[in-house]
């Protein structure tokens, strides 16, 4: 089943690059799925799995009688909060140069909020991660991320590699991927820590995002609490009648 699902992934992702930037760039649907299944080189079964998700996402539009009609509008939109994407390629993908400026990492007793969020018992031990992205050289995203000791699925690990993307350890130690989030949004005025973070006065809102990364079996694994700087990056959500 797992194969299935990174095999329906990569297809995905390698349409996905071919409607953006590829040989379905400038047309305005896509061929019928027996012609667009061939060129891709994957049975029509495949295809419409991928098809499937590009649809939920909005990047594609399927009617009968119609086809299936490429959102140009969609794919042009930078950051979606609807989409998850890793921080230094979200800030790429904005046109700037993005930088961890700074990464720590510690093993710690899980607070209550941590533990009721995760389902763990308060006190036992989480790794915690906290980094600082920054765009051109400004404090842009600095982010605090959780998760707990015990889905570690082996005594030999590198507490290093959390200074990378924690979806890299996850996968790497802990035989986890994150299949979707729960995101609570809202500004925040900033506290003496983000205002010292930020470089901004304390009080100035940014945007705060409290984040739960849920497995495909539904459990909880990653804890995320995001901080973005204003001006820098442009949320975007895609919204769709049901």
């Amino acid at each position: 089943m797992e194969q299935v699902l990174q095999r329906s992934e990569e297809v995905t992702r390698r349409l996905l690059e071919e409607l953006r930037v590829g040989r379905y760039a400038d047309e305005e649907k896509l061929p019928p799925e027996v012609i667009l299944a061939e060129q891709m080189g994957v049975s029509r079964t495949l295809l419409r799995d991928c098809l499937a998700i590009l649809e939920r996402e909005g990047f594609i539009s399927r009617k009968h009688g119609v086809g299936t009609v490429i959102n140009k509008h969609v794919l042009d939109v930078v950051t979606r909060m609807d989409l998850e994407k890793e921080f230094l390629e979200m800030v790429e993908d904005a046109g700037y140069t993005a930088r961890i400026d700074f990464a720590t990492v510690a093993e710690k007793p899980c607070p209550e909020e941590t533990a009721l969020k995760l389902h763990l018992e308060p006190g036992e031990m989480i790794f915690q991660v906290t980094r600082l992205i920054s765009a051109d050289g400004r404090p842009a995203i600095y982010c605090v991320d959780q998760i707990g000791m015990r889905h570690l699925k082996t005594e030999s690990y590198d507490i290093k590699e959390l200074e990378k993307p924690i979806f890299c350890f996850l996968e790497k130690y802990c035989g986890e991927s994150v299949y979707m989030d729960l995101t609570e949004v809202r500004a925040v005025a900033s506290d003496e820590t983000l205002s010292g973070i930020f470089k901004i006065d304390q009080g100035t809102p940014v945007l705060y995002m409290d984040e739960v990364g849920y497995n495909f079996r539904g459990e909880p694994v990653l804890m995320s609490k995001e901080y973005y700087m204003d001006g820098i990056l442009q949320h975007k959500v895609l919204r769709k009648k049901i």
